[in-house]
């Protein structure tokens, strides 16, 4: 199981290249990818999301959170804050639903080098 950054599906979805989309494609076409919840949130707020992609995104399987996730996303985000670096509170989510569930993640957004390399967050 791998999960998609928000970043990666937005450039899927429009037809961009990249080591990540091409993850992205291989994942969705073995079923072995999953939304973490916030990123399923991202999504569905655009807009302007057409509807066929709306339901697209409806049907692909997300990442739960468990009990005790708030408090470890508190700790993974004051982790990389420690070493004065960024760490936004949605990549935090994102990253502490695939440290939790120990699951690879397809993104682009550079953002979550820091949490691969101090909190054990994998990268695809």
């Amino acid at each position: 199981m791998v999960a998609v950054d928000t970043s990666s599906w937005i450039a899927f979805v429009e037809g961009k290249d990249g080591a990540d989309v091409e993850s992205l494609d291989q994942s969705l076409a073995s079923g072995n990818m999953a939304f973490p919840q916030v990123v399923l949130a991202e999504i569905l707020s655009e807009p302007k999301l057409p509807a066929d992609q709306r339901a697209i995104v409806l049907e692909l399987p997300t990442i739960e959170v468990t009990e005790g996730y708030w408090i470890r996303a508190a700790a993974t985000r004051a982790k990389v804050l420690t070493h004065h670096l960024r760490a936004r509170l949605p990549d935090t989510l994102i990253a502490q639903s695939c440290i939790d569930h120990d699951v690879a993640l397809i993104t682009r957004d550079r953002g979550f080098r820091h949490f691969s390399k101090h909190c054990g967050l994998k990268l695809v």
